[in-house]
């Protein structure tokens, strides 16, 4: 072996090469030669298994083995492949992750040298860098690669450096990356693009995004599926799913075949707005086109009936799957738990728990924390507790949303006790109580009459470090409203814009509702035409609120009118 001594402090370790082959000794069973042996590769694929890579596939005479072609977005290397990396990227791997200075970094790669080995070995450390979210070392080794080294630059490291600062949101270097990929006259690829766009997209710079996917087309590239895909996605992500479904739209309209996971990402899009029905009709939609579903596509569509508590249209999609010979994982699990936890069957969840341990798939933090919520939302304190105890047992440390769990079994159950004792292990366990656990007690306070303590909360969140939310304040104008002390009430109403908050549906319905209940049909009346007024749209909610505070049939009339009359108008509103 050849020792090589560098300024990172460790020993990198390079097997001896002759005439770019490794050798090693192999029996012929025929002559019983030796002969050298193909300079391959092993690594593992995508399913963990063990493989040997060729290297006539990536000749290395095209300026390194991954040169221009290694990293595709969302994937990995080239057909989901990734190399495991040499005892040298290991070194690397570790130095970059404990070093914060970029300068550092920069002065440590200098010492390298400029081989086709160490190419391999930097964009292996980069995407497992990538892999694992961290995208400050992953900048900082493309920054070296493309403006500190003698590597001849390559598309894929600006690829990489874009989608690092994607994801920070910092689209103005992603944008002047994208411009030094142009300057230095590299052909931009769809991934380029997809990137690009999903940069802007995160940061809101919606038009930005259509310029970039119009940009795409001077260079001669049609979008593909893969650009679509980051565009929908990165929708998502900003919360703009009417957009993203206008663009799946253009996408066939323009005659791209959506892909797997275009049909992926719908469905969750349609799932997430409790949309079961438009998630099974793309569902049934893709398979009629051919495109066959995968086990994230079902996990999507399981967990688009689970949010709606529709169990048994949740089983027979994960018994479809089944039949489909696609093995679930802990996702799907999870997935068809939730669905009978939120229908309200903790038990059916349970069954699907045991099921999963014995068909050898591990729970994780996730299953625990269904199970909790199953429990809870029964009213099955002492069975949350005891899954909570249990995922401790185990070594499985519960997190902010496992306690949050707990606190609201406990909550449900009215014992305020038990749910100050949750608040204090938090506390202990290095978790600081957030807005959602406040807000949770306060309620609770309030629910049991107990409002000197429902008050000190809300002294703590507006002088600490806590940040009080418009549903704080709903609660309080909930609270105080059932109670029949409408001059706090209306104290607290007047107080939001002096708190730059603005007045919600449940704001409005809340306060309508204190009213209503004293039968105060005037009252409630000019109140709902402030509603109006502030540009808030009433709900089903508001309505049977309104309809609560009529004491006549004429009172219920009116009421009736002027509900189907905003309704129509909202209908007709609606497209523009």
């Amino acid at each position: 072996m050849l020792l090589v001594r560098c300024t990172l402090n460790h020993i990198f370790i390079e097997s001896r090469i002759r005439n770019g082959h490794f050798r090693r000794k192999e029996k012929n069973p025929s002559s019983g030669d030796v002969k050298k042996w193909k300079s391959d590769r092993v690594y593992i694929d995508k399913h963990g298994k063990w493989r040997i890579f060729d290297h006539k596939k990536m000749s290395r005479k095209r300026c390194g083995s991954l040169r221009g072609q290694g990293w595709k977005y969302g994937s990995g290397f080239v057909d989901g492949i990734f190399p495991v990396l040499s005892p040298v990227a290991h070194q690397i791997l570790n130095f970059v992750r404990k070093e914060v200075d970029p300068n550092n970094v920069w002065a440590a790669l200098d010492t390298l040298p400029v081989t086709h080995e160490t190419w391999d070995d930097l964009i292996n450390v980069a995407v497992q860098l990538r892999l694992n979210k961290q995208w400050d070392p992953m900048a900082s080794i493309c920054q070296w690669i493309l403006y500190k080294s003698s590597f001849q630059t390559d598309v894929m490291c600006y690829n990489l450096l874009i989608d690092a600062y994607g994801q920070k949101y910092l689209y103005k270097k992603a944008e002047e990356t994208y411009v030094d990929l142009l300057q230095a006259r590299c052909i931009p690829t769809e991934d380029t693009y997809a990137l690009l766009i999903k940069a802007y997209c995160a940061c809101g710079l919606l038009g930005k995004a259509e310029a970039a996917f119009v940009d795409m087309r001077k260079y001669g590239l049609p979008p593909s599926a893969i650009v679509y895909n980051a565009y929908i996605d990165g929708l998502m992500k900003a919360r703009n799913p009417q957009r993203a479904i206008e663009i799946f739209q253009r996408m066939k309209n323009d005659g791209c075949q959506p892909s797997t996971d275009t049909y992926t990402l719908l469905i969750n899009l349609h799932g997430k707005a409790s949309q079961s029905y438009m998630a099974l009709k793309l569902f049934n939609e893709m398979r009629s086109k051919k495109c066959r579903p995968d086990i994230c596509t079902y996990t999507a569509l399981v967990n688009a009936f689970a949010r709606e508590g529709l169990c048994e249209k949740a089983e027979e999609i994960f018994e479809q799957m089944q039949e489909d010979k696609l093995e679930p994982d802990v996702y799907t699990y999870n997935a068809l738990m939730e669905a009978y936890s939120r229908a309200g069957f903790p038990y059916g969840a349970a069954e699907i728990f045991s099921l999963m341990r014995h068909m050898g798939c591990e729970p994780d933090r996730a299953s625990y924390n269904i199970m909790v919520d199953a429990y809870g939302r029964a009213g099955l304190h002492e069975d949350a507790q005891a899954v909570f105890n249990e995922m401790k047992r185990l070594g499985i440390t519960p997190t902010m949303k496992s306690h949050m769990l707990l606190l609201c079994a406990y909550s449900k159950a009215r014992n305020v006790t038990k749910c100050e004792e949750i608040v204090n292990q938090m506390s202990e366990s290095g978790l600081e109580p957030d807005t959602f656990v406040l807000n949770s007690m306060m309620h609770l306070y309030g629910q049991l009459g107990q409002f000197e303590k429902m008050e000190e909360v809300l002294t703590a969140m507006e002088k600490g470090p806590y940040e009080a939310d418009i549903s704080t304040y709903n609660i309080l104008i909930n609270i105080y409203g059932r109670a029949g002390f409408f001059e706090r009430m209306e104290g607290i109403f007047q107080s939001l814009t002096t708190k730059n908050l603005k007045p919600d549906v449940v704001t409005w319905t809340s306060r309508l509702g204190a009213y209503s209940r004293k039968k105060l049909y005037r009252k409630c009346l000019e109140i709902f035409e402030e509603m109006i007024d502030a540009g808030c749209h009433p709900d089903g909610g508001t309505a049977k609120v309104l309809l609560s505070a009529c004491s006549s049939e004429d009172q219920i009339e009116q009421v009736t009118t002027v509900i189907r009359t905003m309704h129509k108008g909202m209908e007709i509103a609606l497209p523009a």
